[in-house]
């Protein structure tokens, strides 16, 4: 029987997608590997991690002339991301969001464009800010259609953006490619009634009382974009203002799926990665640690979905929500096998049909008694 490597097998994959020679595919996996183990982005602590007979501070330095050195191919990590979740045979919404920290005196801002995906976001394209603050509409649109350009927009149900993701010139650009979209506004957003007398779009919902919702029957002139208005008022007391060039059924449910990316964002930080501790400052090499990161994620997050579906589901709390996120569930799944339970080939082939096949695609369990993926007699 062939033996089948960890490390062997991730080469075979990851080769059909990054153009880089084996030293480079080596370091990348080690880092990923590590990354996994010791659930923390910080060069010196991946260098602990790193398998390798080299000195601690050898390991370090080789893991740093790797991000300031290898060269990336983002629309190659994003078609092997597209892929892990058959996203090319799918449609999705899409969602844009910014994350933020500061490092010093530097001031660490991505841009990231994800897939709505079973409760977090799937991120598939970023940007580096170097800058604080907002995205301008320029570079949201830069970063959607390289997305459009790669990825087609046939399968975009639509894109969903917070507050600061408003502006004419986008809205305009997105509605002359015919992509929906669900913006939330500021309540003091001006627009003009039907009698062309201008006012706050707050005025429109102030009367609602809390979790109750209004879609707007008419049109109304946000600038000189024409939109579909719908509003909510929340527990907290704040109206939820949603503009949109399409008129959706249920705007505010939909709107709902914005939320995904926080939790994506959430995963990548404390929750998951760490990753406010990097200490990558350089806009290039933020962007190579984030498609580490991604690659992370999307692994956990399919091993979180399977030994749900297979294994032991997650139970349900009275909210609705599960008592823990599936992507944690997979991120312990994984940490806990590459630590001890690795001892079988059997173990070694799970973890990579976790990491290639679609969440879908994943073999489970039949009721007639075989051995199957989980290395359990059923």
């Amino acid at each position: 029987m062939i033996k089948i490597e960890l490390n062997d097998g991730l080469r075979n994959i990851l080769k059909e997608h990054l153009i880089w020679n084996k030293a480079h595919l080596d370091c990348f996996i080690g880092m990923l590997l590590s990354l996994l183990h010791l659930k923390q982005i910080n060069l010196t602590q991946l260098a602990l991690g790193f398998k390798s007979d080299a000195e601690l501070t050898s390991r370090y330095r080789r893991l740093q002339r790797f991000f300031q050195k290898v060269t990336f191919d983002y629309d190659a990590i994003a078609r092997l991301i597209m892929q892990l979740f058959s996203f090319y045979d799918k449609s999705y919404y899409l969602t844009l969001d910014r994350t933020n920290w500061m490092w010093g005196k530097s001031n660490l801002n991505i841009l990231t464009l994800a897939i709505v995906y079973k409760g977090v976001a799937i991120p598939i394209y970023w940007k580096i800010l170097n800058k604080k603050g907002n995205s301008n509409q320029d570079e949201r649109i830069a970063l959607l259609e390289h997305f459009i350009n790669e990825f087609g927009q046939a399968n975009i149900l639509g894109i969903l953006g917070d507050r600061e993701f408003i502006g004419e010139e986008w809205w305009k650009w997105l509605t002359d490619s015919s992509i929906p979209y669900l913006m939330r506004m500021k309540k003091s957003q001006k627009m003009r009634d039907a009698q062309g007398r201008e006012r706050t779009v707050g005025s429109l919902f102030s009367d609602l009382k809390v979790n109750k919702k209004r879609i707007l029957r008419g049109q109304r002139w946000v600038g000189n974009q024409l939109v579909w208005l719908s509003g909510m008022k929340l527990d907290t007391g704040e109206l939820l203002i949603l503009a949109g060039n399409e008129r959706f059924v249920h705007p505010i449910d939909i709107y709902g799926y914005r939320w995904e990316i926080e939790t994506l964002f959430q995963c990548l930080k404390g929750r998951g990665f760490h990753m406010e501790e990097t200490r990558l400052t350089k806009p290039s090499r933020i962007k190579k640690m984030m498609a580490l990161l991604a690659i992370a994620f999307c692994w956990a997050h399919k091993a979180g979905e399977w030994k749900h579906k297979v294994i032991k589901p997650l139970k349900e709390k009275t909210h609705g929500r599960l008592e823990q996120s599936l992507f944690r569930y997979g991120l312990d799944y994984l940490t806990d096998h590459l630590l001890h339970g690795l001892n079988e080939m059997i173990d070694i082939v799970r973890l990579l049909i976790l990491f290639l096949c679609p969440p879908d695609m994943i073999p489970i369990r039949r009721k007639r008694k075989r051995i199957t993926y989980s290395g359990e007699a059923t």
